[in-house]
C-alpha cells in the first residue's frame, strides 16, 4: 500500500467504527478480508416485523452492490449478477479459487 492508500484506509476504518457504535443501528453488515484472502463476515439486525428485517438486509446488499459498482466503474446490474453466481459457488470454491474467478473474469474453475 501507499502513504495515501493507508491513510485512506485508515480513515474508512475509523469511520466504521464509529458507525458500529451507534447504538441507534438496527441491521449491520460487516465483511473483512485479512491478509488478502481469508474472509470473515457477519450480519445481525433487529426489527419489529419480518418484512422490515428483509428490507433492511436488501437494503444493506443493495448499497453494497453500488459500493462495488462505484469503485469498479461498472452497472450495478454487472455487480449483482456477478455476485450472485458466485455466492451460489462460495461453499465449492476456495479463496484462491475465488481470485482467480475474479482475474479471470468470473469463469472460474472447470465444474467436474
Amino acid at each position: 500500500m501507499t502513504d495515501d492508500s493507508d491513510t485512506a484506509f485508515e480513515t474508512e476504518r475509523r469511520a466504521a467504527q464509529e458507525l458500529l457504535a451507534d447504538d441507534s443501528i438496527t441491521a449491520l453488515y460487516v465483511g473483512v478480508v485479512s491478509d488478502g484472502d481469508a474472509l470473515e463476515t457477519t450480519f445481525a439486525q433487529t426489527a419489529e416485523d419480518p418484512q422490515r428485517e428483509g428490507l433492511q438486509a436488501l437494503s444493506l446488499l443493495a448499497a453494497h452492490v453500488r459500493l462495488v459498482a462505484n469503485e469498479a466503474g461498472v452497472d450495478p446490474a454487472a455487480v449483482a449478477g456477478d455476485a450472485a453466481t458466485l455466492a451460489g459457488r462460495m461453499d465449492e470454491l476456495s479463496p484462491g479459487e475465488l481470485a482467480d474467478a475474479r482475474d479471470d473474469g468470473g469463469a472460474g474453475p472447470d465444474p467436474e
